[in-house]
């Protein structure tokens, strides 16, 4: 039968993990689906250990040259033989009922192309905690929910990647931009939004698993900041002027302070200012950023808001 949800799953030199996102994807309540494991290049190991796997419904492609992950998305869309397509990262899991939950609530939108996100679990060796810690209101801007934080503590404001299901005609129409080296999450959410007929929708339960902590490299841990200040200025006509201004002095500023590279600090409150619309809030949680070690932060973070792991 035809699948109601093509499962995409980009990865490279993760056989063991990615065998736990592959299996938490088969094991879905939703049995009527796909699961596309795209190979980004050359990986023998990877292959070996998704060959063990006895299940029609997963299907392997082994792409000739290393391309990046926005390229492997894309690639796995193009392919699909559903009109859903649901996004999974290599090193994540999902909870069972994840793509039927999605499923129905993209059926019911409002939207002609819902883009249905959901809570997750992020998980420390401390514990999880539920992310984001808030949902966006009624008129808020999506990159002002995604940008704007009240605190210093991450997951605030968060559409993940792994959460993220909505059809293949949108993904088609806005694809992920594969000259990206980081933030492409960010920049096609911000893209997909300005498309007629689109809309986000949150599925009120945690229903992925995001790994944190755990010492593996990551880009999203990076501490080039020069980077993601060029990005943020490269997407300045999609943001409004007090998300631009809060992601200079929150997520810019978080990689520049890691690195201590103090030349930063006056160059990118400067440019939150004279381009960005700061509110007090914005400048008190820059100083923090500098003063309060992100150890620290992570500390108190999980003192908080960590519970015992979930069992997906």
């Amino acid at each position: 039968m035809r699948p109601l949800v093509s499962v995409v799953i980009p990865t490279r030199n993760r056989p063991q993990l990615v065998k736990r996102a592959v299996d938490s994807a088969l094991a879905q309540t939703l049995s009527q689906i796909e699961v596309i494991v795209v190979i980004d290049g050359p990986d023998e190991a990877t292959s070996t250990a998704l060959a063990l796997i006895n299940d029609a419904r997963l299907k392997v492609i082994e792409l000739p040259t290393n391309q990046g992950s926005r390229a492997a998305r894309n690639t796995g869309v193009s392919t699909a033989n559903a009109d859903w397509i649901a996004f999974l990262d290599d090193d994540d899991e999902w909870m069972h009922n994840k793509l039927e939950a999605q499923l129905s609530t993209a059926k019911n939108s409002q939207y002609k192309f819902p883009i249905v996100t959901s809570y997750l679990f992020a998980r420390t060796p401390q514990g999880d905690s539920i992310w984001p810690r808030r949902l966006p209101s009624q008129t808020e801007a999506l990159s002002e929910y995604l940008f704007v934080r009240n605190t210093l503590f991450q997951g605030e404001g968060l559409i993940h990647t792994s959460t993220i299901f909505t059809s293949k005609e949108l993904l088609q129409a806005v694809p992920f931009i594969t000259t990206l080296q980081r933030h492409d999450d960010w920049d096609w959410l911000l893209r997909v939004i300005q498309h007629e007929g689109t809309g986000v929708v949150f599925v009120e339960q945690a229903l992925s698993v995001w790994y944190l902590g755990d010492g593996r490299p990551s880009l999203s841990k990076s501490r080039n900041w020069e980077f993601s200040l060029s990005w943020i200025q490269s997407k300045r006509d999609l943001v409004t002027p007090r998300a631009y201004s809060s992601f200079i002095l929150a997520e810019v500023s978080a990689r520049a302070a890691l690195s201590r590279d103090w030349k930063a600090f006056s160059l990118l409150l400067l440019e939150a200012m004279r381009f960005g619309k700061p509110h007090l809030k914005d400048i008190a949680l820059y100083l923090g950023m500098w003063l309060v070690p992100p150890n620290t932060r992570t500390w108190l973070r999980n003192l908080i808001t960590n519970k015992p792991p979930v069992t997906a």
